[in-house]
């Protein structure tokens, strides 16, 4: 039995024609694009939009990507945007109850509160290590950092948590 190609190598195939390795990198990574867009949207069915949206670009940049990291780093900021779009939009369209801060969906009250307290680039960094997975290195990638700013939110987010919940 042969292992399963890398995201790289069905990029490659993509790019030669191979709709069945375009269906591969879809089914790989459906799900994670949904729960990406959800936590950023607030909404099922918008964050099922932004994953039709996402594999659209990722369709559209296929002839001229060049792989050079994995395939969430590349698409991780295309969901971030096109999620946060779409919240934006909900916004202007209708009063919708106190805004609970990305990420936080899921947490207890007593985390959440916490989590609320810190800014958006120390929740996205906190997101992006321990609720995604993503490398140091990879995290500066996405969002066009150097690596010592990640190093550094990370470390006082982590503080800030850890003091927070000492007071409790």
């Amino acid at each position: 039995m042969s292992p399963e190609p890398t995201d790289a190598e069905l990029v490659e195939a993509c790019k030669r024609g191979s709709a069945s390795a375009f269906e591969t990198l879809y089914r790989r990574h459906r799900d994670w694009v949904v729960s990406l867009a959800y936590r950023y949207c607030g909404n099922r069915d918008d964050a099922l939009d932004v994953l039709q949206e996402t594999f659209h670009y990722l369709l559209r940049k296929l002839p001229d990507l060049e792989l050079r990291a994995k395939l969430t780093t590349f698409l991780f900021p295309a969901v971030k945007h096109r999620a946060l779009d779409r919240r934006r939009a909900a916004t202007r369209m209708a009063t919708l109850p106190a805004e609970e801060p990305v990420g936080a969906h899921g947490l207890p009250d007593d985390i959440r509160d916490i989590w609320a307290t810190l800014g958006p680039p120390h929740r996205e960094v906190l997101e992006l290590r321990f609720v995604e997975g993503f490398a140091l290195d990879e995290i500066a990638d996405i969002l066009h950092l150097p690596l010592g700013t990640v190093k550094s939110r990370l470390h006082y987010a982590l503080a800030a948590l850890r003091e927070k919940i000492g007071e409790r």
